[in-house]
C-alpha cells in the first residue's frame, strides 16, 4: 500500500483549538485509510473561516461563493459521473443555512458527493453572529443574551431529503472511520461535525464543554441513514445538438491587413458607450475574417465610474480575453484615465489614443490626442474612437465597423456622418 499525504507540511491555517483542524487531519486519514490517490479528489469549499484549508490540500480544490458549495459540487459530481472519483464539499453551519436548498436538492438526487458540516454553532469569520444552527441558549458576541430559539436539525433533514449516508459526530479525537463510511457511500453522504469556536464561542459560554452543549440541545451524536445507495448516474445524450445556433454565423465580407493579433483596451466612463462600441469592434473585425475576443470591466455598482473593455482581434484563433498590456489604448474620460493609468505605463510601444481634454499617463506608447469628447460629446466618444483608430490604422476596412453601426438602432439616434468626422 503506497500512502500518499494528502495534507501538505505547512502549518494549518485555523486558530488554535479550532475544530476545522480536526475535520482536515480526519479527512486526510481517512482518504489515506481508503488507499485513495490525492488527484482523484476534488474538494469544493465554501466561505467561511473552514475555506483558507484550499492552500493546505493536494487534491484538486475548487473554492466557491457563501452557500454554493455544494451546488458547485453537485455540478461537479454531474460532469465527471465517475463514483470513483471522491468530490468532497466542506461548508460551515453559516453556508449550511444559506444553501439549505442546495443541501436538500443533492440529496433528493443523490449526487455522488459527501458533505462535512463544520458546525461551531455561529458565524466564526464575521464576528460570532448566531446562525439557524445555534443551539437554544448558546451565547455569541451578537447576542450574549443566548438564543432564544433551537437550530435546525440539519441531519434528520438530510436523512428525510433521501441521502445514502447521514452521520452526527463531536469533532474531537479521531473519527476517521465515520469519515470513511460517508466517502464510502454511493450517492449523496453528509456527515455533521460538531465544534466550538475559540475565538468566539469559548469566550461566549466560558466553562462550557462541547459534550454539553451537545446533550443539552438534544442533537444526537448518531448515524441517521446508511446504506441507502440512491446514485446519480448523469444522463448521456448520444446525439447533442450543436449549442452554436446557426443564426449566430457571421458572414465575412472583408478582407484585413493583420498578421498577427492586436490588442485593443477602450477605457472611458459608465453610461458613454464603452461596452458597445468595443462589441461593434469585434463584430466588425469578424466581418473581415479576423477571430475576436471581448472582455468587459467595470465596478459592481454599475452606471457609475470608469468603463473599460479589452478587445482582441486575430487572424488565428484566440483562447483567452484580455491583455494585461495592450497594443491600443484609447482612453476617452477622466474615469477611464484613472482605469488605465497602470496598463498605460506597462506599455512599451503601440499606440495611446486620448481625449485632448484629458492629461497624458506615463506610458513607453506613442501618443495622439484628438478632440473625442469635443466633436460627438460625452455620450458617443467611444464609439468615434474606434472609427478614428480604423480610419487611421486600417487593421480592417471601416466599411465594415460602418455595416455593424448602420444595422443597430443606435443608428437612429446617432448620424453615421457624425462618426466620420475626421
Amino acid at each position: 500500500m503506497n500512502i500518499k499525504p494528502f495534507l501538505t507540511e505547512a502549518e494549518l491555517p485555523f486558530c488554535k483549538g479550532c475544530g476545522h483542524s480536526s475535520v482536515a487531519q480526519n479527512t486526510e486519514k481517512a482518504l489515506q485509510k481508503m488507499n485513495l490517490d490525492p488527484l482523484d479528489v476534488i474538494l469544493v469549499t465554501d466561505i467561511g473561516c473552514h475555506g483558507i484549508i484550499d492552500k493546505n490540500f493536494l487534491s484538486h480544490t475548487v473554492h466557491g461563493l457563501h452557500g454554493r458549495a455544494v451546488a458547485l459540487a453537485g455540478g461537479v459530481a454531474a460532469g465527471v459521473n465517475n463514483s470513483d472519483k471522491k468530490i468532497i464539499t466542506f461548508i460551515g453551519d453559516g453556508g449550511a443555512t444559506i444553501g439549505m436548498q442546495h443541501l436538500i436538492g443533492a440529496a433528493h438526487m443523490g449526487f455522488n458527493i459527501t458533505v462535512v458540516i463544520h458546525n461551531n454553532m455561529l458565524y466564526g469569520m464575521t464576528g460570532g453572529q448566531p446562525s439557524e444552527f445555534t443551539p437554544c441558549g448558546f451565547k455569541t458576541p451578537t447576542l450574549p443574551e443566548g438564543s432564544a430559539k433551537a437550530g435546525y436539525d440539519i441531519c434528520e433533514i438530510i436523512a428525510s431529503a433521501g441521502a445514502s449516508y447521514v452521520q452526527r459526530v463531536a469533532g474531537v479525537g479521531d473519527y476517521s472511520d465515520s469519515l470513511v463510511n460517508a466517502f464510502s457511500a454511493k450517492g449523496f453522504s453528509l456527515v455533521e461535525v460538531m465544534e466550538i469556536c475559540p475565538s468566539y464561542g469559548v469566550k461566549s459560554n466560558p466553562g462550557m464543554k462541547l459534550s454539553k452543549v451537545i446533550e443539552d440541545s438534544g442533537l444526537a451524536v448518531k448515524v441517521f441513514v446508511d446504506g441507502r445507495d440512491k446514485e446519480y448516474v448523469t444522463p448521456i445524450d448520444s446525439s447533442p445538438k450543436s449549442l452554436i445556433s446557426d443564426k449566430f454565423n457571421v458572414d465575412v465580407k472583408y478582407s484585413h491587413n493583420l498578421s498577427k493579433p492586436v490588442s485593443i483596451m477602450m477605457s472611458g466612463s459608465a453610461g458613454e458607450g464603452v461596452q458597445s462600441a468595443a462589441e461593434f469592434l469585434a463584430k466588425a473585425a469578424m466581418t473581415a475574417g479576423l477571430h475576436a475576443t471581448k472582455k468587459g470591466s467595470y465596478p459592481v455598482t454599475v452606471g457609475v465610474g470608469f468603463s473599460a473593455s479589452e478587445v482582441i482581434i486575430s487572424p488565428e484563433p484566440i483562447l483567452y480575453t484580455g491583455s494585461p498590456v495592450p497594443d491600443v489604448l484609447i482612453i476617452t474620460s477622466v474615469d477611464g484615465l484613472n482605469y488605465a493609468k497602470a496598463a498605460a505605463a506597462r506599455m512599451k510601444g503601440g499606440l495611446l489614443l486620448v481625449d485632448e481634454s484629458l492629461d497624458v499617463p506615463q506610458t513607453g506608447a506613442k501618443v495622439v490626442k484628438f478632440p473625442f469628447r469635443e466633436r460627438v460629446g460625452a455620450r458617443n466618444s467611444a464609439f468615434y474612437s474606434i472609427f478614428w483608430y480604423l480610419n487611421n490604422n486600417n487593421p480592417f476596412p471601416i466599411e465594415a465597423l460602418k455595416d455593424i453601426f448602420m444595422n443597430n438602432k443606435i443608428s437612429e439616434k446617432v448620424k453615421i456622418e457624425t462618426m466620420l468626422q475626421f
